[in-house]
């Protein structure tokens, strides 16, 4: 009866390691649920993506306002007969505007004669 029990707690700590670290263990099946949650957050952001190409390629399939909103926005493209005019701000004194060379003062300026 003796070599019967201990059959059976060697059969019970065989089966526990393989629970804990063997294939199929429950640290493996937690990563796995923790991957798949992964790609199912990845899949819904994706599929939001398709759905709004898919509403932009049906705009351009079925109008030219979309199209020619996307011509005039990106490839800065306009209409025969409109005018172009561009507005440039002059930078104020206190912050020049990046780019600008400042030349510095004649070695005499400020002086008095």
């Amino acid at each position: 009866m003796r070599w019967f029990a201990g059959l059976l707690l060697l059969l019970l700590l065989a089966l526990q390691y393989r629970l804990w670290t063997g294939n199929g263990s429950l640290t493996e099946v937690q990563a796995l649920r923790d991957k798949l949650n992964a790609q199912k957050s990845e899949l819904e952001q994706l599929r939001a993506r398709n759905q709004v190409l898919e509403a932009e390629v049906l705009d351009l399939q079925e109008g030219l306002d979309a199209l020619e909103e996307r011509a005039r926005s990106e490839l800065g493209m306009i209409k025969r007969g409109e005018l172009f005019l561009q507005v440039i701000e002059e930078p104020t004194d206190s912050a020049p505007a990046s780019g600008t060379l400042q030349t510095p003062a004649p070695a005499g300026a400020g002086r008095k004669p």
